[in-house]
């Protein structure tokens, strides 16, 4: 018994033309990406200065009217393609004629040399660009982002790894732009929160400097302002603390840690004062001394004009006790000297 075979079932069926065309046409642009693009406006577009009656090219303008688009983005495929002729990646519009195909560089180069939108032409555009290049990212994402601040904030609401990145990059920022570091002092000092959580961490950092500076330079200022040399014992304890502090994460609180390390050292450097005779007189000496100029400078800042607008009997009565408090201070430093 024979059987009847479809030939449909065993031979496929024809090729489309249209598809065939679609297919090559995918496969150069997967392969070369803007490139592809590139070469029909570089191969189909005059060069600047060069007459119609010189060249079958046609101008900008009139390659966009075929193709249906704007001027300007033609002309930004045309921009790309002399710049990577300058660098020697592709050949001159002059060495081109229409429908000359040449060898295209990997996809990838590609985005080296377009930029797909105008204030990548302005100045500031140029400096995003050439930001974005300096971090190793296509200017096209660093432009998109500039472009639409309100996705920036979504992502920076939304997104902490994203609100980090922005922290940092407006940190950077703020070291060489002094009005946006006035506006930054402004915004913080004009919200509470923000106030006080500056004013903890300056607090903080402080005192990690106090510890800081027994540790690298082996000297501690005394509770009465003394610079003496610090005990050896006294800089190892400052430099055990300071390494815990610097091993912290970055994200970790170091208020608590400063605190501990700030109290210990302060507590030391007491004991260090009290242990050694000397070193106490002179500490009580430097502290008297401070305290006398304090009060002689808050004396000689009074001042009596037209004091007879304003006088009042408690007035008088404190200026006596301040002199009679005087006057049992000199006896005893006087007896004492004696």
């Amino acid at each position: 018994m024979t059987l009847a075979i479809d030939p449909s079932e065993t031979s496929p069926a024809p090729l489309s033309d249209l598809v065939a065309r679609d297919a090559r046409e995918f496969g150069v642009y997967a392969r070369t990406g803007g490139w592809a693009f590139g070469l029909m406006v570089a191969r189909s577009v005059r060069p600047g200065g060069q007459g119609a009656e010189e060249t079958p090219k046609v101008s900008a303008k009139e390659f966009a009217e075929l193709a249906g688009c704007s001027p300007e983005r033609v002309m930004r495929y045309y921009k790309a393609w002399d710049r990577a002729a300058d660098d020697g990646m592709v050949p001159h519009f002059e060495a081109l004629q229409p429908g000359q195909e040449v060898e295209l560089p990997d996809a990838d180069v590609w985005l080296s040399y377009y930029v797909s939108r105008n204030s990548a032409t302005s100045e500031r555009g140029t400096a995003i660009a050439e930001a974005a290049e300096a971090e190793g990212i296509r200017p096209t994402k660093a432009l998109e982002v500039a472009e639409n601040p309100t996705a920036l904030r979504a992502a920076i609401l939304a997104d902490p790894s994203t609100a980090r990145a922005a922290r940092q990059a407006l940190l950077d920022r703020v070291r060489e732009d002094p009005e946006l570091q006035a506006e930054l002092a402004r915004d913080v000092v004009r919200t509470d929160d923000l106030k006080k959580a500056v004013a903890s961490e300056s607090r903080s950092a402080d005192r990690i400097g106090y510890v800081r500076q027994i540790a690298e330079t082996g000297q501690v200022k005394t509770p009465a302002g003394q610079t003496i040399d610090a005990p050896v014992d006294l800089r190892q304890e400052a430099e055990r603390h300071l390494s815990l502090i610097d091993e912290l994460e970055e994200d970790e609180n170091t208020g608590e840690w400063a605190t501990e390390a700030y109290d210990t050292m302060k507590s030391l450097v007491a004991e260090t004062v009290e242990a050694d005779p000397e070193l106490r007189v002179q500490e009580r000496r430097t502290k008297f001394y401070s305290s006398l100029q304090k009060a002689t400078k808050v004396f000689e800042e009074l001042t009596f004009d037209d004091v007879q607008e304003f006088v009042e009997d408690d007035m008088v009565e404190r200026l006596e006790e301040l002199q009679q408090a005087i006057a049992s201070c000199l006896t005893a430093l006087r007896g004492a000297k004696g």
